[in-house]
């Protein structure tokens, strides 16, 4: 009797013992699991999380004070040729349903500027335009030009370290080994507006927003090139809000002005961010797109989807995706956009595993504000008939199942 109670607490306390080191590993694991897996912040709501980095300032708005801040250097990108690296197949769109929101996300340092093998191509397009529209497309107010110098030395620290074999630094600013240009941007008066000048360096259209005294933040610097849809002329001083109800962005008073003008206000020049968005062209032109009126009219001639043909031949559809990043300088406060175009035949995209599936459901699920701004009546019919078929043939040819999830956005 006492060796059968005897093995009975025997086999109690090492149940026990096993019980509690399960138990311990179980806690610790989640705690590294934890550790590892922390949520980021949502970058489009406000806060209160000590410590956050987008606790909003406390001072009155209109004034900055300059701070103590420097981008870290960035690293060469691996193996990067002007004739050879190819451009990022961003693809930011996903199976519906679809959500306008302002879509934030962290931006490594080292991935502030994109540049790809189709560089010398856009830096053509940019000095042609420059060249013919001048002011109309690159323009500096005087209260901004301190930012678009700030910007301008900017683009020429970071451009040698990331891209050393088409940027080499010099003590007055940068050569282009590839064009073969100088870019003196100490000497005063510069040669041309320096937003003109950050225009020539990078593929990206840029824009420069300042804070006024009412708190809003507006556009008083810009290098609009190759924006396709809109022109800087159109947008030259307007407030952030104005910028955006003036070309009937869908749902931006009900759900996007609250949270953008809070962000602009709470963003720190060490937190820069990148977003991405898309829409659908019916013709070739990255500058601008001509389907849709002229770019410089008489003032009689309507410009917008409405004068667009309806139902071109699906060798007419592009697909154009932006890139944008925004971030903070830390000598004149104001906010950065960049923003790079890529632009591509649908034709083209739709030879890749999963995409059209994925881009017909997207199209499909835009409500009706939203397909009116992308002037989706236009280009409906031909689009998901031939991306309907293209993901038919996908699924026959067994390159995708029928369960085929998202891929990595925005990729």
């Amino acid at each position: 009797m006492i060796a059968t109670n005897a093995r009975q607490f025997l086999y109690a306390g090492i149940v026990g013992v096993l019980f509690a080191w399960l138990l311990a590993t179980k806690i610790i694991k989640r705690k590294k699991s934890t550790a590892q897996r922390e949520k980021s912040a949502d970058l489009e709501k406000p806060t209160s999380r000590k410590g956050t980095t987008f606790k909003a300032p406390e001072r009155p708005p209109g004034v900055w004070t300059p701070v103590e801040f420097k981008r870290p250097e960035a690293t060469p990108y691996p193996a990067w040729d002007v004739h050879k690296t190819d451009p990022l197949p961003y693809r930011p769109f996903r199976h519906g349903p679809y959500h306008i929101t302002m879509g934030l996300r962290n931006m490594q340092w080292d991935d502030w500027i994109e540049l790809d093998n189709h560089y010398l191509k856009f830096h053509a397009d940019k000095a042609r335009r420059i060249e013919e529209r001048g002011e109309k497309c690159c323009h500096t107010a005087p209260e901004a030009y301190g930012g678009a110098v700030e910007l301008l030395e900017e683009l020429c620290d970071y451009l040698p370290q990331r891209y050393p074999t088409l940027y080499r630094k010099t003590d007055v600013g940068l050569d282009n080994l590839a064009t073969g240009e100088t870019f003196n941007v100490i000497q005063r008066p510069l040669p041309e507006d320096p937003m003109a000048m950050c225009a020539r360096l990078v593929q990206d259209d840029l824009a420069i927003m300042f804070e006024k005294p009412d708190g809003q933040y507006y556009l008083l610097a810009g290098a609009i090139l190759l924006a396709g849809f809109w022109r800087l002329s159109d947008k030259f001083g307007m407030p952030l809000s104005e910028i955006h109800t003036s070309g009937d962005v869908p749902g931006f008073k009900t759900k996007l002005e609250r949270g953008m003008t809070n962000f602009f206000r709470r963003i720190k020049c060490d937190n820069p961010v990148l977003r991405n968005n898309y829409f659908m062209q019916v013709d070739d032109d990255l500058a601008w797109s001509h389907s849709i009126g002229p770019e410089d009219g008489d003032g009689t001639q309507a410009t917008g989807w409405s004068t667009a043909d309806k139902d071109k031949a699906i060798e007419h559809h592009h697909f154009r995706s932006e890139r944008q990043s925004l971030r903070r300088l830390p000598r004149s406060g104001g906010v950065v956009f960049t923003i790079r175009t890529y632009f591509e035949p649908v034709t083209a995209i739709a030879k890749e595993p999963g995409v059209p599936g994925r881009l017909a459901s997207a199209v499909r699920s835009w409500g009706d504000d939203v397909s009116k701004y992308k002037g989706k009546e236009r280009y409906e019919a031909v689009l998901l008939e031939y991306l309907d078929g293209e993901h038919k043939r996908q699924l026959e040819e067994g390159v995708i199942t029928e369960d085929e999830e998202d891929g990595k956005y925005p990729f």
